[in-house]
């Protein structure tokens, strides 16, 4: 019964004393009970943020009737899945068959069985409840499909799915776009001097302090060993580069931690930027970024770098 403590439930009824003897059973029952007068009012509980996933609706009811309401649900095709039971004096085949088709999942006739009802809904409830881990585990293979399993940011794939899409849109509307190449720096050495478990946490630190550096609407990814890419929609050359020290600052400015050893963390960074009105494909973008990299290495790291425009090839 904890399951059904938690769970809502619509009851759907016009006629007063039926509500009213509806939700003391499924109050009784267990169940957080929601009530309806119309169809009109069913709809819009069923269409809320917190909407129950189950729902008793009357076939005959003011404004829209149960049918209706079970149909426009169903056209709605709406994540997660409602179980719906409709209640009728009507007892012909041919309502049973109208019911199922507008995708009501049972069906009761009036005069009903208390323990007929309860048994029914328990067998709701574990459909509803097989739909949520089925969304439950859909959940969790996306999120390993297009997630870093070390640093729970995006993976190489994703947040280059994510470049593309952005830089797609900043050239459509037109809007400045950029983005950043980050590198940590001597992390060789890291793994050498304190190992592997050392290296991995100063991975997964260091990606911690960059996101929580970033703006709600930027994107940040792990592209390859310990390089990540940032994605920065909306921001112009002097926007990246304010963002990039901020990114370079959060890691530098405190030591890593791994058990009792504190070691310094430095980055560098390459910037690239497409103006509004530019049109650059992903890959000179990358590019420039590389290059702004390796320039930042070059001249000693922990520095950041801006690319040159001039040197993209469309």
């Amino acid at each position: 019964m904890e399951a059904a403590r938690r769970m809502k439930i619509l009851a759907a009824e016009d006629n007063p004393i039926s509500q009213s003897m509806l939700r003391s059973m499924l109050t009784k029952w267990g169940y957080e009970v929601l009530t309806a007068a119309n169809g009109n009012e069913a709809w819009n509980i069923l269409q809320s943020a917190e909407a129950p996933r189950m729902a008793i609706l009357d076939w005959m009811m003011p404004g829209q009737d149960g049918v209706e309401v079970c149909r426009r649900l169903r056209a709605a095709s709406a994540e997660p899945y409602t179980y719906i039971l409709l209640l009728t004096a009507r007892s012909d085949s041919q309502d049973l068959v109208e019911a199922i088709d507008a995708g009501a999942d049972d069906y009761l006739t009036k005069p009903f069985n208390s323990s007929e009802l309860r048994a029914r809904l328990r067998a709701g409830r574990r459909i509803v409840e097989l739909q949520e881990q089925l969304l439950e585990a859909q959940e969790a293979l996306r999120e390993r499909a297009t997630h870093d399993g070390l640093t729970s940011l995006y993976n190489r794939v994703a947040i280059l799915d994510l470049l593309r899409q952005e830089l797609a849109r900043a050239t459509r509307e037109p809007l400045p776009f950029s983005i950043l190449m980050a590198d940590l720096d001597h992390f060789k050495e890291i793994n050498d001097r304190h190992g592997h478990q050392a290296g991995d946490e100063v991975l997964r630190e260091a990606a911690r302090r960059m996101k929580k550096t970033m703006r709600c609407y930027d994107s940040l990814g792990r592209y390859g060993g310990e390089e990540f890419l940032v994605v920065l929609p909306s921001c112009d050359e002097c926007g990246a580069w304010t963002m990039a020290e901020r990114l370079r600052q959060s890691l530098g400015d405190e030591p890593f931690a791994f058990g009792e050893a504190l070691f310094p963390i430095t980055c560098s960074i390459g910037c690239a930027t497409q103006p509004a009105g530019d049109a650059y494909d992903c890959d000179s973008l990358i590019r420039l970024a590389d290059g702004a990299l390796y320039t930042a290495k070059h001249r000693g790291r922990n520095r950041t770098e801006v690319a040159q425009p001039e040197l993209v090839v469309l």
